[in-house]
């Protein structure tokens, strides 16, 4: 009889095995929008390491029934991130890995920003800014009226948040006492037209939304174990919803693109995608 790892280890292994899927998908990102020649490389990076996190670790989903009933929802308020959500969800098994690489062509159920109603697994069509938070809201609502069924996570971009939609959720989510309601902010400081504390300063971020009432965790948004223990430590936080900043870097990953603006909606080039490609594979 085999004997039981140590829990030290299998938490090891499980952040190993995120971290290699993490890799994985950075991969099929660059490919995808090096093949569509459009999309948004910057915020799609920065997102997956929690996006990763959700899809392989944390919600509860089934990617052959995807309209299960209480399934954990997820709603992808930065719509334009999306070739990380596709990503996810073709590795969870919802499609074919080989689909990706229609992203954003014509006749292609990959469309630039999602839809509800043609990729499984997507719940809500989103992309104008601030909407998707809305709608994740209405479904953390519904789930309290069905008996809290299910979770609702979203995760919202740092310029989406100069929207006043975000902050009109932000007051209202509180007074539902929606704490089946957790939210990302992936805090990448950047959007199109530069870095968001130049362009309108969201600072400070956390007391803001603290001050609404929410449940505010302040983390590396690519720091797996860390990703892992501030969802579970929602679990233990009653009568109020989540909002968890996660900071993180604009095209994580590909040191030509970390932190640039540039590449906040510029697809790669064949020879950018392959240099790309080789750095994301070499890393640890």
């Amino acid at each position: 009889m085999k004997a039981a790892q140590p829990a030290m280890d299998l938490q090891a292994e499980e952040v190993k095995r995120l971290k290699d899927i993490a890799k994985e998908l950075r991969v099929w990102i660059i490919r995808m929008l090096a093949e569509a020649g459009s999309g948004h490389p910057g915020g799609s990076l920065s997102a997956i390491d929690i996006l990763t996190v959700l899809y392989f670790h944390s919600l509860r989903h089934r990617p052959l029934e995807p309209d299960w009933a209480v399934r954990d929802r997820f709603i992808l308020s930065k719509g334009h991130g999306v070739p990380a959500l596709y990503a996810a969800l073709a590795k969870s098994g919802y499609f074919p890995m080989e689909e990706l690489l229609t992203l954003r062509k014509t006749g292609s159920r990959m469309q630039g920003h999602p839809v509800a109603g043609t990729v499984p697994g997507v719940e809500a069509s989103t992309g104008s800014l601030g909407q998707g938070l809305s709608i994740a809201q209405g479904l953390a609502m519904a789930s309290k009226l069905d008996g809290d069924t299910y979770r609702v996570f979203s995760m919202i971009g740092d310029g989406e948040s100069q929207e006043g939609q975000i902050w009109e959720t932000a007051m209202s989510a509180p007074k539902f006492g929606l704490d089946n309601l957790i939210v990302f902010l992936d805090y990448n400081n950047g959007q199109i037209d530069g870095h968001t504390r130049e362009i309108m300063s969201l600072e400070p971020v956390g007391d803001k939304w603290g001050a609404f009432n929410w449940d505010v965790q302040d983390i590396d948004g690519h720091d797996i174990p860390k990703i892992i223990s501030a969802i579970e430590r929602t679990r233990n936080i009653k009568g109020k919803p989540h909002l968890i900043i996660a900071h993180t870097v604009k095209g994580k990953g590909v040191s030509f693109m970390e932190d640039n603006i540039e590449w906040h909606g510029k697809a790669p080039s064949k020879e950018e995608a392959e240099s790309a490609i080789e750095e994301i594979q070499r890393s640890h």
